[in-house]
C-alpha cells in the first residue's frame, strides 16, 4: 500500500460496523488550551473527537480517507467539524496551523514504511512548533495466533519488507509494530511520554499497544 487512502473501500464497507477502544489518556492533554487546534487524523466515526469535546475542547477538526466513516462520524456528532481527506499532502492544512494532532490506530492501517514516513513528515509540517503528536498504535503480537498469521502473510505482502504485516479475516492488510520502530519514525520529535496499553481490536481480539506523545521541537532538529 502506498497511501493511507489505498483501503478506502474496506473502511466504507466497515464504517458502520467497526468499533474502535484505543484509550484517550486525558492528564496527556492537561496543559492543552481548550481553544488549541486539534486534527484528528483517521478519525473513523469521531469517538475520539466526542470525548475531546466532553472535556471543552473546542478547536476539533476530523478527516479520515473513507467517506463512510466521515459520514457515519457527521450523524453521530452533528456539531462537530469533520472532512473527507486526500492522501498526504494536505493542501487545506498550513504550515504551522495545528497546536495537537491525534492519530490513534492509523499507522496499523499502513504497511509500508515510506508511506508511514510521509504522513509522519505532514503531520509534521502542519504542526506548530512545540506541538504535540499523540500516536496510539499496536505493536507486535508474540501470541501463537499472530505469530501464524505473521508467517502465513509475509510472502504475500513481502514488498513492503518489514515483518509484521497480515490480513484480517474481513480482508484488512494491517501491520503490528516493534517498539523500536516508532523510535525511528519519530526521530524528529522529542518523546514527552509513553505508555503501553491493551486493547481490543475492531475485531475483537486483544492486542498490546503503545501510546506516545511526541513534541515537535520549538527549532529543527540538526
Amino acid at each position: 500500500m502506498s497511501d493511507p487512502g489505498s483501503q478506502t473501500a474496506y473502511w466504507d464497507a466497515a464504517a458502520t460496523t467497526k468499533t474502535f477502544t484505543h484509550p484517550l489518556h486525558m492528564p496527556w492533554l492537561d496543559g492543552v488550551d481548550r481553544r488549541a487546534a486539534v486534527l484528528d487524523y483517521g478519525c473513523g466515526y469521531g469517538r475520539t473527537m466526542h470525548a475531546l469535546q466532553q472535556q471543552g475542547f473546542t478547536g476539533l477538526r476530523g478527516v479520515d480517507t473513507s467517506p463512510g466513516m466521515i459520514s457515519r462520524a457527521r450523524a453521530l456528532h452533528p456539531t462537530l467539524r469533520f472532512a473527507v481527506a486526500a492522501p498526504p499532502p494536505m493542501p487545506d492544512h498550513p504550515d504551522a496551523s495545528v497546536d495537537v494532532v491525534l492519530l490513534f490506530a492509523v499507522l496499523t492501517c499502513i504497511p509500508d514504511d515510506d508511506a508511514q514516513r510521509r504522513l509522519v513528515g505532514e503531520l509534521s509540517r502542519v504542526l506548530k512548533p512545540g506541538g504535540l503528536l499523540y500516536v496510539s498504535d499496536l505493536l507486535l503480537q508474540d501470541d501463537e495466533r499472530n505469530r501464524d498469521r505473521y508467517a502465513r502473510f509475509a510472502a504475500r505482502h513481502g514488498t513492503y519488507g518489514v515483518y509484521g504485516v497480515f490480513e484480517t479475516d474481513d480482508g484488512a492488510v494491517c501491520r503490528h509494530h516493534p517498539g523500536d520502530w516508532f523510535t525511528s519514525l519519530l526521530a524528529d520529535f522529542e518523546i514527552a511520554g509513553t505508555r503501553h496499553i491493551t486493547v481490543a481490536t475492531m475485531n475483537g481480539h486483544e492486542s498490546e499497544g503503545i501510546q506516545l506523545l511526541a513534541r515537535k521541537p520549538a527549532r529543527p532538529v540538526r
